[in-house]
């Protein structure tokens, strides 16, 4: 076993690595496209308005993955989908996005790493985990359900009055008290 390479580390993301969070997030998106839209300003881009924290993977000391937790607003479906379907208010559920992972550090598990991070910290504020991913986005919607998500619907959703997007809308699982 090589123990020359260090384990993936799960830490929250600080200013200074907003920069090296964009250059993987180029690297994604010269790959595979995400985000769909390339963002004129990436480091505003991973930083909503609405954020509720960020967190970053890195790996033998390079930012090769990013998560981020955001409240709901007026444009996310994920959250109202979930709401309906427990007949709770959407303002009770958080939105997971900018998830991303490089293409140099994939198959150490991050995505999951980060996945994990970020479904804690909703819980530990009361909040319950939601998200849409891109239809064409198979490998992120494989994880999601790897790691135990429900597939709430598919949609059309408006981005633009000129671009109209499939989407998949998730729920982490839910914990049921007996």
């Amino acid at each position: 076993m090589d123990t020359s390479k260090s384990q993936p580390r799960v830490r929250p993301r600080t200013d200074d690595d907003v920069e090296a969070c964009a250059r993987a997030l180029a690297e994604v998106h010269r790959r595979d496209g995400y985000p769909v839209n390339w963002p004129a300003l990436p480091g505003d881009w991973l930083t909503p308005a609405s954020g509720l924290g960020s967190w970053v993977a890195d790996l033998d000391g390079r930012v090769v993955g990013h998560v981020g937790l955001s409240r709901s607003t007026g444009g996310d479906l994920a959250p109202a989908l979930w709401s309906e379907r427990n007949g709770t208010s959407s303002q009770q559920a958080a939105v997971v996005g900018r998830l991303f992972v490089a293409p140099q550090a994939r198959g150490h598990g991050i995505g999951a790493l980060l996945m994990g991070r970020v479904v804690r910290e909703a819980r530990h504020r009361g909040l319950h985990p939601v998200l849409d991913v891109v239809a064409s986005d198979t490998a992120a919607a494989a994880l999601y359900e790897r790691l135990g998500w429900t597939r709430l619907a598919t949609v059309e959703q408006r981005w633009s009055t000129s671009q109209v997007v499939t989407v998949h809308c998730y729920a982490a699982y839910i914990y049921r008290v007996a």
